[in-house]
């Protein structure tokens, strides 16, 4: 599955936030697992490909504040993902090892 087939199908069929089509069905048309299917998406936005999300599912950006809207929703995932790390951070004085890097 090309990246591209997934922002035309969007495009040509999913335009705007009213026309969001859930991850599970995206998955079932296009036949790919959800973990390919997240990492496509993310893939299409670093190329400026304007893919929004919300809790109903992926559409194509009709508008700038659908874009900022998903921007928002992203930022506070990285945010969650930073605490986490922080946490496990935190927690490795636990062990009494020194910490390593990968």
């Amino acid at each position: 599955m090309k990246m591209e087939t997934i922002a035309w199908y969007l495009q040509n069929g999913c335009m705007g936030q009213k026309n969001a089509v859930s991850s599970g069905e995206l998955e079932r048309m296009l036949a790919i697992s959800g973990n390919e299917l997240r990492k496509k998406i993310n893939l299409l936005r670093r190329r400026a490909i304007p893919i929004a999300a919300d809790q109903h599912g992926y559409y194509y950006a009709e508008t700038a504040g659908e874009v900022y809207a998903t921007i928002r929703s992203l930022q506070k995932m990285r945010d969650g993902l930073d605490a986490a790390i922080a946490g496990l951070e935190r927690s490795l004085g636990s062990f009494g090892e020194e910490r390593s890097s990968p």
